[in-house]
This record gives structure tokens, C-alpha cells and sequence, in this order.
């Protein structure tokens, strides 16, 4: 299981259970299954008004992804791209295409396959733009979807929240409490339900996705980059030091404050005495 995922799931059930064990009076009180059944039940209905039966039901796969651990296979990419850029410098056409039979990365393959058979760059860099643009745009609408069912949560939270209180009237003048307070209970909880299933589960969930597409992105850029340069027939150590930039990590950009330290420690450093004198 994807460790942030974890934590997030056990610090939000943590965080319920003390609100409603050291906050509460009476914690059985947030438990209103009629509640939970008017946020769910009207979330779902107008998710699946609104996108098609396929959308919708990828809705459970689409949770699974973000509950494993997840692994992009980037260094093992680079290093076949660059295995394979040597065989093609040489020449050995065979070599790449047997080492191309072991690749497990379509995006790569396909690439490379283009490459063999001799197509242009500029038709190769377009195709292969073309399919990163491609799950950008699928990718991007499946975590919108969530983003949708965050919107619809709290709208179908104050619809309950607007029954219960319409219920409450009609029994005002009989003055029982207890079925005041059901009422009520109704009301109010259908409102929290939303609120927490919306910021608790699915934006979360979308947030994740997006940052899950923004990496493979990143990955189908570095391969993009390397068919480049295996078209360009450029040197296998300059690829690997320019693919090894999509996965380096630096605090800033501009400028390392550190090295900025040290020198600045250096200047400040007092002189030594003089021993001729």
C-alpha cells in the first residue's frame, strides 16, 4: 500500500475518533445511516447523470491505484534507452531489435520501433507528443471526476440538512423531543457527511491522481527526449547526464545556499599572525 495513502487514511480516522470520543457527548450520535445514504446515495446518482456507465465504474479501480504503492520503473527506462542508443550507434540493427523485445515500457518501444524503421524525427516527436498529450487529457478528466464528486458531496449534505429541518416543522407542534431531535440529527449530520467525504476522500483521491499523472508525464518526457537525441546520433554519455536532469531534485534552481554559505564562511575566516614579526 502506497505509504502516504496510509497515513493519510490513519491521521483522518485518528482525527474522527477523537472528535468524536473526547469531543463528543454522545459519539453513537454521529452515526444516522438515512444521513449517509442521502449524501452517498445522491452523490453517486448525479456522478453517473453526469458521465457515462465506463466513466463511472472506474471509479473503483481508479481508488485502488491510489491505495498501492505505485513504482515508474524511470532508472531502469533510462538505462535500457541508453543500452539501446549504443547497439543503434554501431549500427547493430538486430542488437536493437532484440534488446527492443525486452523493454516493458510501450511508450519506449514504440519510440524505438519508429526509429528502426527509418520514420522521420519530427513524425516520431509528433506522434510521441501526441500520446503524452493524449493521457494528459484522460488521466486529467479521471482525476476531474473526483473533483466533480468533492462538488456534489456538500450540495447533497445541505439537501438533507434542508429535509430534516422541512420534517422538524411539520412535528414542531406535537412537542416530542426525541422526534425532534431525530429529525435534527438528520439535519445536521447530513451536512458533516458531505463536508467530510469531499475534503476526507475525494479530493484527496483527486489531488493524488494528478500528482500520479504530473510523474508519468515527466517519464514520457525524459524517453521523448532520449529518441531525440537517438535520432540526432548524439554521444550515449551526454544522453544519460540530460536524462539524468529529469530526475534530479535540487531545493533551488538558481542558486544552492549552501555553497553560498561556505564561501561566504571562507571570506569572514580571520587572518592568521604573522610569525615573522
Amino acid at each position: 500500500m502506497n505509504p502516504s495513502t496510509t497515513i493519510g487514511m490513519l491521521g483522518g480516522l485518528g482525527m474522527l475518533v477523537t472528535v468524536l470520543f473526547f469531543a463528543a457527548e454522545e459519539p453513537a450520535a454521529f452515526i444516522n445511516l438515512p444521513g449517509l445514504a442521502i449524501v452517498l446515495g445522491g452523490t453517486f446518482a448525479a456522478t453517473f447523470l453526469s458521465y457515462p456507465l465506463k466513466e463511472v465504474l472506474r471509479v473503483f479501480g481508479l481508488f485502488g491505484i491510489v491505495l498501492r504503492n505505485e513504482r515508474l520503473y524511470t532508472r531502469d527506462d533510462m538505462e535500457e534507452l541508453i543500452q539501446i542508443s549504443r547497439l543503434w550507434l554501431r549500427g547493430d540493427i538486430r542488437a536493437v531489435e532484440a534488446a527492443l523485445d525486452k523493454v516493458s515500457n510501450p511508450f519506449l518501444r514504440t519510440g524505438v520501433q519508429l526509429l528502426i524503421d527509418l520514420t522521420p524525427e519530427e513524425d516520431i516527436l509528433d506522434l510521441l507528443q501526441w500520446r503524452i498529450s493524449r493521457l494528459r487529457a484522460r488521466e486529467r478528466a479521471e482525476a476531474q471526476l473526483f473533483r466533480v464528486m468533492a462538488s456534489f458531496a456538500p450540495a447533497f449534505g445541505m439537501i438533507g440538512t434542508l429535509v430534516g429541518l422541512i420534517n422538524m416543522m411539520f412535528i414542531l407542534d406535537e412537542g416530542d423531543i426525541a422526534i425532534i431531535g431525530q429529525h435534527m440529527a438528520v439535519a445536521l449530520l447530513t451536512t458533516f457527511y458531505g463536508i467530510l467525504l469531499a475534503n476526507m476522500v475525494f479530493k484527496p483521491i483527486a489531488v493524488k491522481l494528478e500528482r500520479r499523472t504530473e510523474q508519468r508525464v515527466v517519464l514520457m518526457n525524459m524517453v521523448l527526449q532520449g529518441i531525440s537525441m537517438m535520432c540526432q546520433k548524439r554521444n550515449p554519455t551526454l544522453m544519460r547526464e540530460t536524462l539524468n536532469s529529469f530526475m534530479a531534485h535540487y531545493k533551488d534552481e538558481i542558486r544552492d545556499p549552501s555553497i553560498r554559505l561556505d564561501a561566504e564562511n571562507g571570506a569572514q575566516a580571520p587572518a592568521e599572525p604573522d610569525s615573522g614579526r
